[in-house]
C-alpha cells in the first residue's frame, strides 16, 4: 500500500462497479477491489494484490477487505442486501461509506438504523451517491434557496432506451416495495392506477411519455429540504424495456466502454414565484455514476464537504454547482420557466 489514496469497491466485478475502478484510476487513486465471487474477481482483471474476497453475511471478511481503504463504495445489490452490512463495516473501519442505490427502502433503512451511529462515530454514510438519487439532488439543491420551503419538485429521466445489467434485473426482482412521492412534506404511496403525461426533454430526447416511477431521489431530497411534493417520471419506452424479459444487457459502444444510451435529468422546481429548469445530459446511466460517486468520496476524503458525520445527501454535503461543474462527462444548464407545461400543476395532478 502506498500513500496515494484508496477506495475500496465492493462489487468490484460488476457492470458499474468496473466503471467505478476505471474512474479511481484516471484520477490517479488506488483501489481494492472487493467481490463476492473470487473467480469473477479474478476474470475481471487488476492487480491481483488488491483483489479480497468478502460475502457480505461475513463481518469478519468485510473488516479485513476494508483494511487500509480511506472510503468504501458499494457497488453491489441489491442493496436492501449489501447496505446495512457493509455501511456497519464501514462504521466499524472509521471510513465513509457511499452506493449507488436506486432502491427508497435501502435509503429509508440506512437512515433508520445507521444515522445516529454514524452520526455518533463521525463517519458519513452516503447512499444514492449516483445517476438516481445523487444527480437529482445536485440539480435541486443548485437552484433552491435551502432556507425557505419548497412547494415543488419534479424530477423527469428521459432515456433513448435502457438495456439494464442482471444487478438491475436480480434488483428489480428483490425489491417489491411501494413505492412512494411526498406529498404535504409526507411520504405517499404512488397511486396503484398508472400516471402518465408527456414530458418535453431537450434534444435528442425530445417529447415523450412518461410514468410516475419514484426513485431513491424522493428519499435523499427530502432529507435536507423542506418539499411539499415530491414526483418523479421516468420515460415509458425505458420502463418498458426494463420490464422485458428479452431487453438485451448493455453493450459496449465506445473506447469508455459506455452504451450508445443517451439521458436527459430535468428537474423543475416551483418555490415561491418562481419555476426553476435544471436540465443535466449525458451518456449511460451506468457508467455516469462512476464520476459522480468517485468525485464524492475524494471531496469526503479531502475534506472538502459543508458537513460530516450520519446519513447524508450529495446536495446537503457539496456545494451543488461546484461539485456539478466537475462532472466533465455530464452537461447541465440552469435556467428558469413560464411554460404552462410546466406551471399549470392543477393540470398535472388531474393526469
Amino acid at each position: 500500500m502506498n500513500d496515494r489514496m484508496t477506495v475500496a469497491v465492493y462489487g468490484a466485478p460488476g457492470h458499474t462497479g468496473r466503471f467505478v475502478v476505471a474512474e479511481l484510476a484516471r484520477r490517479g487513486l488506488g483501489a481494492i477491489r472487493i467481490g463476492r465471487d473470487a473467480v469473477r474477481l479474478a476474470e475481471s482483471g487488476g492487480d491481483a494484490t488488491l483483489a479480497r474476497v468478502a460475502t457480505i453475511d461475513d463481518p469478519a471478511a468485510l473488516d479485513a477487505a476494508l483494511r487500509g481503504a480511506d472510503a468504501v463504495i458499494n457497488c453491489a445489490g441489491p442493496y436492501l442486501d449489501t447496505a446495512l452490512p457493509l455501511a456497519d463495516a464501514a462504521l466499524r473501519a472509521g471510513i465513509p461509506y457511499l452506493d449507488l442505490t436506486a432502491e427508497q427502502p435501502s435509503v429509508l433503512a440506512l437512515a433508520e438504523r445507521t444515522d445516529a451511529r454514524a452520526r455518533a462515530a463521525g463517519v458519513t454514510v452516503v447512499p444514492a451517491a449516483a445517476f438516481y438519487g445523487g444527480l437529482a439532488d445536485l440539480l435541486v439543491t443548485a437552484v433552491v434557496d435551502k432556507n425557505k420551503p419548497i412547494d415543488r419538485v419534479d424530477i423527469a429521466t428521459g432515456l433513448d432506451r435502457w438495456h439494464p445489467t442482471r444487478g438491475t434485473r436480480v434488483t428489480g426482482e428483490r425489491n417489491r416495495a411501494v413505492r412512494l412521492v411526498q406529498q404535504d412534506g409526507k411520504p405517499t404511496p404512488v397511486p396503484s392506477t398508472a400516471r402518465e403525461r408527456v414530458w418535453p426533454f431537450p434534444p435528442p430526447i425530445g417529447n415523450v411519455d412518461v410514468t410516475l416511477l419514484p426513485f431513491s431521489e424522493v428519499m435523499t431530497l427530502s432529507r435536507h429540504l423542506r418539499i411539499g411534493t415530491i414526483e418523479s417520471w421516468l420515460a415509458t419506452r425505458a420502463l418498458r424495456d426494463v420490464r422485458d424479459a428479452a431487453t438485451p444487457p448493455p453493450e459496449p459502444a465506445d473506447a469508455l466502454g459506455r452504451s450508445a444510451q443517451q439521458f436527459a435529468m430535468d428537474a423543475v422546481i416551483v418555490q415561491g414565484d418562481t419555476t426553476h429548469r435544471v436540465t443535466a445530459s449525458g451518456r449511460d446511466i451506468y457508467a455516469v455514476s462512476a464520476p459522480i460517486i468517485v468525485e464524492a468520496a475524494v471531496r469526503l476524503m479531502t475534506g472538502r464537504a459543508l458537513t460530516s458525520g450520519g446519513v447524508r445527501s450529495l446536495g446537503e454535503l457539496f456545494d451543488a454547482r461546484d461539485f456539478l461543474a466537475a462532472l466533465d462527462t455530464v452537461a447541465v444548464s440552469f435556467g428558469t420557466t413560464t411554460d404552462p407545461v410546466f406551471t399549470r400543476r392543477d393540470r398535472h395532478d388531474q393526469q
